[in-house]
């Protein structure tokens, strides 16, 4: 199981975002264009698994290149792997694996909580949308932390 991992979100132009995913083997850094909502797809798609779906996924478009995330969940254990694509409509085979990881579901949903977390309180809602050019993803990330503190308390019961 991978010890931890680390996602950052970081607006890099009007309608670009890098975001870097890291742990104790390597770095990758995913650009993300405002063509299609990244940031939502990643938060729902972590809240789908949360809410026990056994497969989700997320795409980033960086035009045209594209990085799919693809999420399976088992029990409490969850495998992640990121895909880089010459195009977005290509077929995951097509794909290059740059990451991958097995966590914790509980571990994988604070990552990403506390990622958009940081992005909120670095940025602030109005000037993320200034960088970003679009509405900071407030109701998915509460949507995701909603799910996760529900599933906490459910593992405590």
């Amino acid at each position: 199981m991978t010890s931890g991992i680390r996602i950052t979100w970081t607006p890099a132009g009007s309608g670009w975002a890098d975001c870097t995913l890291e742990d104790h083997r390597t770095k990758v850094v995913l650009a993300a264009s405002d063509i299609t909502g990244a940031p939502e797809e990643l938060l729902t798609a972590v809240a789908r698994l949360l809410a026990g779906e056994p497969e989700t996924r997320a795409q980033f478009e960086a035009e045209p290149t594209a990085y799919r995330w693809i999420f399976y969940r088992e029990g409490v254990d969850t495998w992640t792997r990121v895909l880089e694509l010459r195009h977005g409509s290509d077929h995951d085979n097509k794909g290059t694996e740059i990451w991958s990881g097995q966590l914790g579901i509980d571990q994988l949903a604070r990552s990403v909580i506390r990622c958009f977390d940081e992005v909120a309180q670095t940025y602030g809602e109005s000037g993320y949308r200034g960088k970003w050019g679009e509405h900071f993803p407030r109701t998915e990330l509460e949507a995701l932390r909603r799910l996760w503190h529900a599933q906490r308390r459910s593992d405590d019961a």
